[in-house]
């Protein structure tokens, strides 16, 4: 088939990407590189994928309108999208508190561009990245996705849940099948520089302290890539269908849309993660315990029963081994 994957240089897509050659699809990736963190990084992903048999890539903005319908109308007239799968975002919670209109410009409108691609150019199915953030101050342990999520306490989550939003209008008004993916802590080899892992990786071997927010009272549903590109890969192949007995539940519809959550399913105290991380590294943290900062949840425990129920899988990658694999990827690729 031939897949877009927006986002591709960041840290899902290039994992996706890279599988998704490997299975023998056609793969066009398109980011436009941003300077949110490291570009050289994003840069070193894209090095991996270029020579990849099957794979090609466009820098391009998703907030730029123009360049996304020609992108749209020059890729369908030759051969259009089978799937299309939506990660390119405006990442980070705390960044949102100070630079809000990036997450407008990127997770609104470039969400909008990739919608109106899908409904002018006969997508069959349009996979997109929602969050766990969705959930706010929703109290109820394990999320699901049938929860209420009208409580986001960061920008960020709003806009993943405005994306949602977004969706089902497309669904329930164009026929595009669409599945969002509500994705916990994601983590693993080439992650971002902006999460916990990177961070404390980074701090721990240089000596330096790490900040440990709500005094380490925090939990999450900490998931591996390999984990969440597996649910990806497994979602694509199963387009949604419309729910003719639908009486307003909030994870499906009379249209052709659907949520799901991916996430390991077992939440990880925040502390137990840092004593993961140390016995991999060999080394102790120094830890310095702060309060808890605006636009961050107490904790995070996803419900994966809909998930196996329309794939089969489950997440699987145990935490010690995952860390693991990212202090490897980590030495390797800083020489340290």
């Amino acid at each position: 088939m031939k897949y877009l994957v927006t986002g591709a240089a960041g840290f899902i897509g290039f994992h996706l990407a890279r599988r998704l050659c490997a299975d023998g699809h056609q793969v066009v990736g398109i980011d436009n590189l941003n300077d949110y963190y490291e570009v050289s990084l994003k840069e070193a992903r894209l090095a991996r994928l270029q020579p990849l048999p099957g794979f090609r890539f466009e820098r391009i903005d998703l907030a730029d309108r123009e360049a996304m319908a020609a992108f749209f109308t020059r890729e369908s007239a030759s051969e259009r999208f089978d799937r299309v799968i939506h990660l390119g975002a405006q990442a980070g919670v705390r960044y949102s508190l100070d630079n809000p209109f990036a997450y407008a410009d990127s997770n609104l409108t470039g969400a909008l561009t990739v919608l109106e691609g899908c409904r002018h150019h006969e997508v069959q199915h349009l996979i997109y990245a929602s969050s766990s953030s969705v959930y706010g101050l929703n109290e109820q342990m394990p999320f699901k996705t049938s929860d209420g999520v009208d409580h986001p306490v960061s920008l960020y989550a709003a806009s993943k849940k405005a994306n949602e939003l977004m969706a089902h209008s497309y669904s329930h008004l164009y026929g595009l099948p669409t599945t969002g993916l509500r994705f916990f802590t994601v983590y693993g080899p080439w992650g971002r520089p902006d999460m916990a892992l990177f961070k404390f990786v980074r701090a721990i071997l240089a000596g330096e302290p790490i900040d440990i927010y709500n005094q380490g009272q925090l939990s999450r549903d900490f998931t591996h890539v390999d984990d969440i590109i597996e649910g990806i890969v497994r979602v694509a192949d199963r387009p949604p269908q419309a729910n003719p007995a639908w009486h307003g539940q909030t994870d499906s519809s009379s249209a052709p849309y659907r949520l799901l959550n991916i996430g390991n399913g077992s939440p990880v105290r925040l502390l137990d993660f840092v004593e993961a991380i140390e016995a991999a590294l060999g080394k102790p943290a120094i830890r310095n315990l702060l309060p808890m900062q605006p636009g961050d949840v107490l904790a995070t425990w996803a419900d994966t029963e809909s998930l196996f129920e329309v794939t089969g899988y489950k997440p699987r990658v145990e935490l010690s081994a995952g860390v693991a694999s990212f202090v490897a990827w980590y030495r390797d690729y800083y020489r340290v």
